[in-house]
């Protein structure tokens, strides 16, 4: 587990409610490490489809993963109920980096925290492009001050 700084709760701005399932658990009883990033993964483009305006099948600009990372704090296991806190540590022409941190339900310090970076490109060319302006008003929004 880390010795890096925990952050509260009260770090984050907004949170989505997020299920384990009986699969997230690995051998040792617990989610396993790499469930995280797929729970990452669904707060950022939950956020975006939900806020952002993300069409994941016909959006012209989409969101492309570059870098990632994570802090692990405390266990968590089937059937835990979880809640992923998302804000906007970054925001760039093209790029967008969160903060995430997974809490168990109604706890106040997370069981693993850390960032997930989105390029944004055109779909068809791959190549970077702006952030589309819905999207980049939804990230602005909790964005938190550096």
């Amino acid at each position: 587990m880390s010795d890096k700084k925990i952050e509260h709760r009260e770090n984050y701005n907004i949170f989505k409610p997020i299920t384990t399932r009986w699969m997230d658990n690995d051998v040792y009883g617990h989610v396993n490490n790499v469930t995280y990033y797929s729970y990452f993964d669904t707060a950022a483009n939950s956020y975006l489809i939900e806020e952002g305006g993300l069409d994941i099948q016909n959006s012209p600009v989409i969101g492309y993963v570059v870098n990632s990372g994570c802090d692990y704090h405390s266990g968590i296991a089937y059937p835990d109920r979880i809640e992923a806190g998302l804000r906007v540590d970054r925001l760039g022409n093209s790029s967008v980096q969160y903060g995430i941190a997974i809490f168990k339900e109604g706890e106040d310090l997370p069981s693993a925290n850390g960032h997930f970076v989105h390029v944004f490109v055109d779909r068809e060319s791959g190549k970077p492009v702006a952030i589309p302006d819905s999207m980049r008003e939804a990230l602005e929004k909790i964005t938190v001050a550096s």
